[in-house]
């Protein structure tokens, strides 16, 4: 496949290298090696350059600082789980140049089942879910012209619009379970904190799992802690119904309670209005109060 290309050839050792030449030269291809002990390095690689080997192996060497912007073929022979380090050996091969229309990825160690090269959409996409879906979208549509930048609005109305149903059902099997404590999501939904809900961990202590006090804190806030999957998230959590508290605002288990029952954005309401609104259902024996229609029923702070 690359007997007619300029290749370059990514192996795990230095020896396995120097010995991999060796075969492709008993094979007839023009081959040389390089690695950091190589006096000859530089005059290897303006060899190469320069059209006098069409195969050139290395053992890490190559992976960065290196152009060769006419190599149209890379062979990856060294196994790797790291994606940015599979991404800088291909990248040896993505350098445009006269004469060139593509690169030959030979891939005989299966990386790209595990490593998820540069399609079109990332080039464009902020959110890797979108960039996803577009791909789909591109590849579905292989063989046809399309446009990139409305391929992108398209993609991402799905997304969201996906995001969105997802969202409602499992709100909606959230109100529906009687539990004593309250499922985070719908908390985080209900004072509309966008930071809470899409919150994704950056240091190490906040991948963790939640300490035994977090567990123990989100209970006794009517949090229910097994949707909690790391102590960053518990963490912020706890800060915010701490600050809601000094504010005066509704509790977990006021929000579920009432939203249970129809009335919407209980999280904005403040506690002593959720505590009288309870108060009078309490009073008509768990019903709703006559001349209360929940899903339109705004209270006082809120201009009602």
């Amino acid at each position: 496949y690359c007997a007619q290309r300029k290749t370059v050839v990514f192996l795990p050792l230095v020896r396995t290298s120097q010995k991999f030449r060796d075969i492709l030269e008993q094979e007839g291809f023009r081959a040389a090696e390089v690695n950091g002990s190589s006096e000859d390095r530089a005059e290897v690689l303006r060899d190469f350059n320069d059209g006098k080997y069409n195969v050139l192996c290395n053992s890490m060497l190559l992976t960065e600082g290196w152009d060769c912007p006419s190599v149209d073929c890379v062979v990856v022979l060294r196994p790797t789980k790291i994606r940015s380090l599979y991404c800088q050996m291909v990248g040896r091969g993505t350098r445009t140049a006269p004469g060139k229309d593509h690169l030959l990825l030979l891939d005989f160690l299966w990386h790209t089942e595990c490593h998820e090269l540069c399609h079109p959409a990332s080039l464009i996409c902020e959110s890797p879910e979108v960039a996803q879906r577009m791909t789909e979208a591109l590849e579905d549509a292989a063989g046809c012209p399309v446009d990139i930048e409305e391929a992108e609005e398209k993609a991402e109305s799905d997304v969201v619009a996906q995001r969105e149903e997802a969202l409602a059902k499992q709100l909606a099997e959230m109100r529906s379970r009687k539990r004593k404590l309250v499922d985070p999501l719908q908390f985080e939904m209900s004072i509309q904190a966008e930071d809470l809900a899409g919150y994704v961990p950056s240091f190490g202590w906040e991948m963790s799992p939640p300490s035994d006090k977090q567990v123990q804190s989100l209970e006794k806030w009517g949090i229910r802690p097994d949707e909690i999957e790391c102590a960053g998230k518990a963490s912020l959590l706890l800060d915010r119904l701490a600050k809601r508290r000094s504010e005066g605002l509704t509790t977990p288990k006021q929000i579920r309670f009432l939203e249970g029952k129809g009335f919407q954005h209980v999280g904005q309401w403040q506690f002593e209005e959720a505590r009288n609104m309870i108060d009078r259902i309490a009073s008509q024996g768990w019903k709703i109060p006559a001349g209360v229609t929940p899903s339109a029923y705004v209270p006082v702070s809120m201009g009602g």
